[in-house]
């Protein structure tokens, strides 16, 4: 049996949710399907310790601000899970969990949206389900000894569940750089392949850095300001929200006895294979710290702030010299587990209407493609670096559904 809808949106989690909040503002007949639980991805996809790393003040989905008594500090993986089941409890968006969509088809009205459980025809179609869809690992990770454990960041709990022995954590982005802080501090051995991840303050002159990024309209910044379009997919910046919010620096973990290498290229006899660009990987991302504090400082005097002054001169990056081996003898450094902190791939060809740039991404202007009737919403850089975070999907959502109510011919005053 066929069902009818004028909407269908793809994805429970923080985009379909927000796109649903609007959709239901307008009073517009529509439906979310989640293929798992909401916030699937929290669940089971973070490690026990994960926080956010920007703070609470500046979290918070459409109609639903952060109500706590801690704007300064950071959501913890279980309070993100609690705030997204709130907000389904607060809204009640018409959301089916357990149902997969398997492919989106046009057809003569509209679009044809094959699930697990039904068939749906729509006039319109969300696809909000995200790029972090299938964990990422490199091809030669099958050719890693079988005495050596493997585990995606996906994975990960914490530093009792691996086997004993040292841990190698390949990519130093966000979730690299906190997994292998935390490895370090539980006494572990940790051995870091660094990757181009930039690296942040956490506080600097009386603020968080993200207040700063957000007086200055940083997560405002549109797409088209990137170099290139590969940007969009470029390392997260390496902070923590961990203990009240803490920097991350690779030169102090090092001089307390963590290995850091350069990016890893393959494995050979049970050695892998490093390449040597590791100063240069550092030099990059001081060059993006002192870059950062450098536009605070001239923010802070453009507008005349009272700020405090800087309580820190960061490093300069060309005077950083780090020694490191091209190559790591797995067995002989009794390293028993691999991390692999190297992101996620995404698939939309089942979005069989959509067309796809050179990287697989889909063509769009702010989530409108070309296809009447078929956006997208909650992708990285979808339109501005805040598209895809907490804080920011919302506005996309708020576009996206002023544009299906304009096919529609419906309007509301209350979007």
């Amino acid at each position: 049996m066929t069902r009818h809808r004028d909407v269908v949106v793809i994805g429970g989690g923080q985009a379909g949710l927000a796109t649903s909040y609007y959709l239901s503002e307008a009073g517009c007949d529509h439906l979310v399907l989640e293929r798992d639980r909401v916030g699937e991805r929290w669940r089971s996809e973070k490690w026990d310790s994960f926080t956010l790393v920007t703070p609470n003040w500046t979290n918070g989905l459409p109609g639903f601000p952060y109500e706590g008594d801690d704007p300064d500090g950071f959501l913890s993986r279980e309070d993100v899970i609690a705030y997204l089941e709130a907000y389904v409890d607060r809204f009640d968006p018409p959301l089916q969990c357990g149902v997969e969509v398997m492919a989106v088809q046009r057809n003569d009205s509209g679009f044809t949206v094959e699930t697990t459980d039904a068939t749906y025809e729509a006039a319109n179609v969300v696809v909000a389900t995200g790029t972090f869809q299938q964990p990422r690992t490199p091809a030669f990770s099958a050719d890693v000894p079988s005495f050596v454990r493997q585990v995606h960041t996906s994975r990960y709990g914490n530093p009792e569940q691996l086997p004993s022995g040292g841990v190698l954590v390949v990519g130093s982005g966000q979730s690299g750089a906190q997994i292998a802080t935390e490895l370090h501090e539980s006494g572990r051995d940790v051995y870091l392949s660094v990757s181009g991840a930039p690296k942040a303050p956490r506080r600097y002159r009386g603020k968080d850095v993200v207040g700063w990024m957000v007086d200055m309209g940083g997560f405002d910044a549109p797409v088209d300001s990137l170099d290139s379009p590969a940007d969009r997919f470029a390392p997260s910046v390496y902070v923590s929200g961990k203990d009240g919010g803490r920097e991350i620096d690779l030169l102090d973990l090092a001089a307390d006895g963590m290995m850091l290498l350069g990016r890893t290229e393959g494995i050979e006899g049970g050695r892998l294979v490093f390449a040597n660009d590791l100063e240069e990987n550092l030099h990059n991302a001081y060059r993006f710290y002192a870059g950062l504090i450098g536009q605070i400082d001239e923010h802070i005097e453009a507008g005349d702030i009272d700020a405090p002054e800087p309580e820190f001169v960061p490093p300069i990056p060309d005077d950083i010299s780090v020694d490191s081996p091209r190559e790591l003898d797995l067995e002989t450094a009794n390293v028993r587990t691999v991390i692999w902190a190297t992101g996620y791939e995404f698939d939309f060809s089942w979005v069989e209407p959509a067309t796809f740039d050179e990287y697989g991404y889909p063509v769009h202007d702010r989530g409108v493609t070309e296809v009447a009737g078929l956006y997208f919403v909650g992708l990285q850089w979808l339109h501005t670096q805040g598209s895809s975070l907490l804080f920011g999907v919302g506005d996309d959502a708020k576009h996206i559904t002023e544009h299906v109510l304009s096919r529609l011919d419906r309007s509301s005053p209350g979007i």
